[in-house]
């Protein structure tokens, strides 16, 4: 159970910078993506704090930060239309085995 509560903290960690990204817009500011993205960080750090009683702080921590930091990358090409460079796949690759390998070396 703590790796799903990991996984699902991870997947949050992109809900609040998108929502982030959205509340400021040519318009000003836009409270309900500023809501969503405290909601989120909210979300995701109470379901790393249960991962954490299991998983060692260290593991946990870096997968979190990597699943965010894939799904955020993989949400800006998709919604926001950010660059799609053949290294930055590359540099994305190395975060997602560093995330791997992390969970195959962990008990």
């Amino acid at each position: 159970m703590p790796w799903i509560f990991l996984l699902i903290a991870g997947i949050m960690e992109w809900g609040w910078p998108m929502g982030l990204k959205f509340a400021w817009t040519d318009k000003g500011f836009q409270i309900w993506p500023a809501i969503f993205a405290v909601i989120c960080i909210l979300l995701s750090g109470f379901l790393l704090f249960l991962a954490q009683r299991d998983i060692p702080v260290g593991t946990a921590y870096a997968v979190w930060t990597g699943i965010g930091a894939v799904g955020t990358f993989v949400l800006g090409i998709i919604i926001l239309g950010e660059p799609t460079q053949a290294l930055r796949f590359v540099f994305l690759g190395f975060i997602i085995v560093g995330i791997v390998g992390l969970k195959l070396v962990s008990n």
